[in-house]
């Protein structure tokens, strides 16, 4: 299902389908310097993956991680979209692009697409996000939206400090 679409891109949910997309963008190098290994080694490991994250936050919460599109040609360039995890008091956006797609505005796009989404029609007042300490090409497309440095916190089950942004809407 189409969420969202900007001038280049479409934003979708994800399904079991996208299985082997996820597979490869989850064993990116720069996923596993900078958000963490997740253990996705097969194409079953991918749709359990998709199944029990993304498509269960739909279903729970009717947000999530999307896949993103070109428009032009359908091919998948990565994820976009809000989590709610549960160290975290806030609704935070996440994003991930392969490589190949770096550096040309894509992120930015799909990213300020959902900041909209979830301000305007889930009525979110408040979006945070996590980066990696030294993920500083994320740090500067989250100040980029509009977030901004608030402190350093713990992430569960590794123990490694992230710093998360923040941003509070106002009407």
């Amino acid at each position: 299902m189409k969420v969202l679409e900007t001038e280049r891109l479409n934003l979708r949910w994800m399904s079991a389908d996208d299985a082997a997309f996820m597979r490869g963008l989850l064993n990116e190098p720069s996923w596993l310097r900078f958000i963490g290994d997740r253990g996705v080694r097969t194409l079953d490991d991918a749709r359990n993956y998709i199944l029990t994250g993304p498509v269960a936050s739909y279903a729970r919460l009717g947000f999530g991680l999307y896949v993103v599109e070109l428009k032009e040609s359908g091919d998948p360039i990565g994820i976009c979209g809000l989590v709610k995890r549960d160290f975290l008091d806030d609704v935070d956006i996440g994003f991930a692009f392969l490589p190949q797609y770096w550096r040309q505005g894509y992120a930015y796009e799909a990213a300020s697409a959902v900041m909209g989404y979830g301000t305007e029609t889930l009525g979110l007042k408040r979006i945070v996000a996590i980066t990696a300490a030294d993920n500083h090409s994320s740090a500067r497309l989250l100040e980029k939206l509009g977030l901004r440095f608030e402190r350093m916190v713990s992430y569960p089950g590794d123990g490694h400090d992230v710093r998360l942004f923040a941003v509070d809407i106002t009407r």
